[in-house]
């Protein structure tokens, strides 16, 4: 994805952080976020080619929005990042971490903060405020 804008790695995730996002709806798989506000330097078309497993957490671009892998699915998404959230969880009262209308922020970590995250609470969503 970098490439194909002529962009380093860490723009694209400083580009899609700095984006105002907005969750529009639920769908596809259980509390799979559909997020508006891609910065449309980092608009994309879907893969031509599906990938057949997108690992939980993933966060990916399609067109002008972006989402977060709720499961490991398929998937024709481009892959960005991945966050130690878990934006699905069934145990969980509510189950989706996210709702439409919801803003999103996206932050960037390094490796050793995912990793600890993932240790300290392996996808454990945060409550809901």
């Amino acid at each position: 994805m970098a490439r194909a804008h002529d962009l380093t790695s860490d723009e694209v995730v400083s580009i899609h952080a700095q984006s105002p996002h907005v969750v529009y709806m639920l769908g596809f798989a259980p509390g799979f976020p559909y997020i508006a506000g891609l910065d449309e330097r980092l608009v994309m078309p879907r893969r031509a080619s599906p990938r057949l497993k997108v690992p939980l957490g993933t966060i990916a671009i399609a067109g002008s929005q972006s989402v977060v892998y709720s499961l490991e699915t398929p998937g024709g998404w481009n892959l960005i990042g991945r966050t130690p959230l878990r934006v699905f969880t069934p145990e969980m009262d509510p189950p989706c971490l996210l709702r439409a209308g919801d803003e999103v922020r996206f932050v960037p970590i390094t490796r050793e903060e995912y990793d600890a995250q993932c240790a300290g609470a392996p996808h454990a969503a945060p409550e809901r405020a």
